[in-house]
């Protein structure tokens, strides 16, 4: 009898170890399922309206951040190659094979992707004027399935900072008329050189391909240009500063990611790799459950957002000293042909 009841024990210890064997399984598979995001599949369609360094940052921020968050991502990537009709393409593409969020990198493509799209969540990048491109009616709050990043820039500073460095009289500017984000910036333009009592000298594109005739058509009638962020005139960079290179005329950027390759006299501007994670953060968002909506419209305001570049070549080709406090500024140095990051 005493015999029966030790073996009775010894199974019911036994049986009980194996209850909290199997409890103990089901939490750690109920840990493990806990974030929905360790274990969805999402697809992401991303669009830019042209290929340059500062937009494949942008989406490259975006990759990192949403990988980063846990999803089992799969990216689709397109780019409009700088033509409106491709960007409606590719909207349709993301519309009909119903991607869980589509990204739009500039103002055009994030146009055509909110014109096409009106039930999947849609969040544009680096967009200059939400609200005067139609994006939004107000940067308080998304608009509907809208809502994304800005990228609006100190216009008015930058124009009085090249002034003072580089004793400007006249400003060129050359900008793409057909881009709502372009033509939006040269109002700006033309607001701060009236206010720093500036002649301005402009000069309108279409293309890329017409970067460099722009160039040659203003640079004998300025005394530098400003380039603010144009995707199509910095997808063409490089004629324009080989043309304002020549004729030893100072650029100021607004892009500084554009500017690492050295050329441009001055840039200052936020860091596009940090915009897109921002943009990145966003999409996160909606796809946790937060609605385009709720989402106010997102700018780069914090100090260490922005950059400030100064080229020690091109300053020395156009015959210009910088003053000590912007070198003590400054976060990134060209020199001797090599870019320096401090």
């Amino acid at each position: 009898m005493k015999t029966k009841k030790i073996g009775v024990a010894v199974c019911a210890f036994f049986a009980a170890l194996s209850l909290l064997a199997i409890s103990s399984c089901a939490k750690k598979s109920s840990g493990a399922n806990s974030n929905s995001s360790d274990s969805k599949s999402v697809k992401i369609g991303i669009a830019k309206i042209v290929q340059h360094v500062a937009l494949d940052a942008v989406e490259q921020g975006v990759i990192d951040v949403v990988n980063e968050s846990g999803f089992n991502a799969k990216f689709d990537l397109q780019n409009a190659n700088g033509d409106v009709n491709t960007a409606a393409q590719i909207a349709n593409k993301y519309r009909d094979e119903r991607v869980d969020v589509a990204v739009g990198i500039a103002t055009p493509v994030a146009i055509a992707l909110a014109n096409t799209i009106k039930d999947i969540p849609v969040i544009f990048g680096t967009v200059n004027d939400p609200v005067g491109a139609g994006l939004v009616s107000t940067v308080a709050h998304g608009e509907g399935n809208v809502t994304g990043m800005s990228d609006a820039i100190p216009t008015d500073q930058h124009i009085a900072i090249f002034k003072e460095v580089a004793g400007i009289k006249t400003l060129g500017y050359i900008y793409t008329s057909n881009e709502a984000n372009s033509a939006g910036s040269f109002e700006e333009v033309k607001k701060a050189c009236a206010k720093n009592g500036i002649q301005l000298v402009s000069q309108a594109i279409t293309n890329s391909s017409e970067v460099k005739a722009a160039a040659q058509a203003i640079v004998n009638r300025v005394d530098g240009i400003y380039l603010t962020t144009d995707n199509t005139v910095f997808s063409a960079l490089a004629s324009l500063v080989q043309v304002f290179g020549e004729a030893k005329k100072p650029i100021f950027s607004a892009d500084v990611t554009g500017a690492e390759a050295g050329g441009c006299l001055m840039a200052s501007g936020f860091n596009y790799y940090k915009a897109g994670r921002a943009t990145g953060e966003m999409v996160v968002q909606i796809l946790n459950g937060a609605k385009p909506e709720s989402l106010a419209v997102r700018f780069m305001t914090e100090p260490s957002d922005s950059d400030l570049l100064l080229d020690l070549d091109a300053a020395k080709n156009c015959g210009i000293a910088f003053p000590q406090k912007y070198l003590d500024m400054a976060n990134e140095i060209f020199e001797d042909g090599k870019l320096i990051k401090k």
